[in-house]
């Protein structure tokens, strides 16, 4: 294996599950998949995992089966100038070197490739509104939320509201709409006298109208896709890749979900025929796709959303598939999503920005 760079290479026997935990802890959101002699047999990223856990992939199964097996490669005396180039044109943030016999020489990240000054791969715009649903009593973090609302609960030196909007602005976004009721002059004022260097125009609720009533507000002011998201949730993602997906899919809701493993700590009872065992497994793990809060929307859905009653996003979710519209799922995994929408979440979600 070569050297200083086993986070990034993994074995094809591995499993996707593991695949999902290497990918999430070696920050640089791609592994390669080799055989026993470093022989490269293909890459995965983030979308290879999400295609096939889409198509019904088991968890368990080898990562060769779920990887990409015609990655772009460079062969040994490649030229520099020639890397640059396609590592713009198609995104690559990392393209692995190979020998005669396909083996994996060597890694070409992007930092190594680039000048200090394109440490960073930049972001691709977004086109689309940003909606923050920050109108609700935040009643599971009682009785925090008796003084503050939830959106202006702090993590570090900045607010949850704040943390949210930041990151977006690597995509662009210059303009907000924050959905406000519970609170909503403390919110108003906090941000009047933060004068923050984007543009925010409040949904003033009336009355408490659900995770989604709000937006029927946008119905007028809104052409095409917009994103919504809970105030309570941080999903690090690439929004331009999401955004893709939704229109790629000729979606009409795209709901965002996080991978969530359960480990069960006990043999589980199968049992059939009126208490005879079937079978005992133990100690299982089980894997469920989890709605973070955040979806896209394209805007013609607004028009379901009845004026003036408690209406949910999941309310909007069975009205669409009424209609017979599409809705869809984007995968990303645990480690992307912060809920601090409880007191347990809230202090991981401290300790996870101490560490970042």
């Amino acid at each position: 294996m070569i050297e200083g760079v086993e986070k990034i290479l993994i074995h094809r026997a591995k499993t996707v599950r593991e695949a999902m935990k290497q990918l999430e802890e070696n920050g640089k959101r791609i592994l390669f998949v080799v055989d026993d002699g470093d022989g490269l047999v293909g890459s995965l990223m983030d979308g290879d995992i999400r295609r096939w856990i889409l198509a019904e992939g088991s968890l368990d199964a080898d990562v060769s089966r779920a990887c990409n097996t015609n990655p772009f490669t460079v062969h040994e005396g490649y030229d520099m100038a020639a890397v640059r180039e396609v590592m713009l044109d198609k995104g690559f943030t990392c393209i692995p070197v190979v020998d005669d016999h396909h083996r994996t020489v060597e890694l070409l990240f992007w930092e190594d490739v680039f000048d200090e000054a394109l440490h960073r791969k930049p972001l691709r715009r977004l086109d689309l509104p940003v909606v923050i649903m920050a109108g609700g009593r935040g009643t599971r973090l009682d009785p925090f939320t008796r003084v503050l609302p939830k959106p202006l609960i702090p993590i570090g030196d900045k607010t949850v509201i704040e943390l949210i909007i930041d990151t977006f602005l690597g995509h662009g976004v210059n303009l907000f709409y924050i959905s406000v009721n519970y609170k909503a002059k403390i919110i108003k004022s906090y941000f009047e006298e933060l004068e923050p260097g984007y543009d925010i125009e409040y949904i003033e609720e009336d009355m408490p109208l659900g995770t989604a009533g709000s937006l029927k507000y946008l119905r007028e002011k809104v052409d095409g896709p917009l994103l919504v998201t809970n105030c309570d949730i941080i999903v690090r993602t690439d929004y331009a890749e999401l955004v893709d997906f939704h229109r790629n899919k000729d979606l009409d809701i795209t709901i965002v979900a996080s991978m969530k493993n359960y480990n069960i700590p006990y043999g589980i009872c199968e049992i059939e025929n009126g208490g005879c065992l079937a079978r005992m497994v133990e100690k299982p793990e089980y894997s469920f796709l989890v709605n973070t809060g955040m979806y896209v929307l394209n805007s013609r859905v607004l028009s379901l959303i009845p004026d003036g009653v408690m209406f949910h996003v999941t309310d909007l979710i069975d009205h669409v598939r009424g209609c017979g519209w599409k809705v869809g799922v984007y995968p990303v995994s645990d480690h992307a999503w912060l809920d601090i929408g409880e007191w347990a979440e809230y202090k991981n979600a401290i300790k996870r920005f101490e560490t970042t």
